[in-house]
């Protein structure tokens, strides 16, 4: 279990969406001091929190995030991006931004994270998934996730003795700008911080945040066409 009262939190992708709302519930259960990253930093508008520059998916702004933060020993990594691109007719490289963001930019932080935690006597990371790392759309998003997924399952294997624990959040729709233009149900994003956050003070390895990705999970074990009724004949 690991404990937010008095701790040094960093949580990427902190000015909108779950981020913002995480930033303000790490403050409401007492952390000490949350360093909320966005690539502009200004975005960050929680009074109290540090805000520095971040992108992901670059080693320098990595590190001179880190640089900036080592008295850290919680990392939540929430920054994600979904381009929404077609496997067969969009450009190679819209396929790839979304793993860039999503796989290797929570890997890029989590090395740089992770021997700050170990020096400050240890931690925990939380690594945003989503309900889509089970369930293909169709885009390479889901596939990011898919591999975030995997990529969690190991770091906590590899991280628990060094005294980090990890957990994975998975969530399906959450109403934030990013799903503005969907029409289905969605998470408030409030009560997915406060999942996560218990997740953390309980040292779950896995939190599942909403009724949908309860459902998807449970369907891993069944037939293909459980979760893709197209393919029924």
């Amino acid at each position: 279990m690991t404990a937010i009262k008095g701790a040094n939190v960093f949580v990427t992708g902190g000015g909108r969406g779950i981020g913002k709302v995480l930033v303000e519930e790490l403050y409401a259960r007492g952390a000490g001091k949350v360093y909320a990253t966005a690539r502009e930093p200004h975005t960050v508008t929680h009074p109290d929190a540090v805000a520095l520059a971040l992108e992901v998916t670059d080693p320098a702004s990595v590190a001179a995030a880190a640089e900036q933060a080592q008295d850290v020993t919680i990392l939540i990594n929430n920054a994600g991006a979904s381009v929404r691109a077609s496997y067969l007719d969009s450009p190679m490289e819209d396929v790839r931004r979304d793993l860039e963001t999503n796989f290797y930019g929570p890997l890029l932080v989590t090395r740089a994270f992770a021997p700050i935690i170990e020096r400050n006597g240890g931690g925990h990371i939380l690594n945003v998934h989503s309900a889509l790392s089970w369930l293909a759309d169709g885009t390479p998003y889901s596939a990011s996730k898919a591999a975030l997924w995997s990529q969690t399952n190991s770091l906590r294997l590899e991280l628990q003795p060094r005294g980090i624990a990890v957990t994975g959040l998975h969530v399906a729709y959450v109403d934030t700008d990013m799903t503005s233009g969907i029409d289905a149900p969605k998470a408030d994003p409030r009560d997915v911080a406060v999942a996560a956050l218990d997740g953390i003070e309980a040292g779950e390895h896995e939190v599942l945040a909403d009724d949908t990705t309860r459902w998807v999970k449970s369907q891993l074990s069944a037939d293909l066409e459980a979760m893709y009724a197209q393919l029924k004949k």
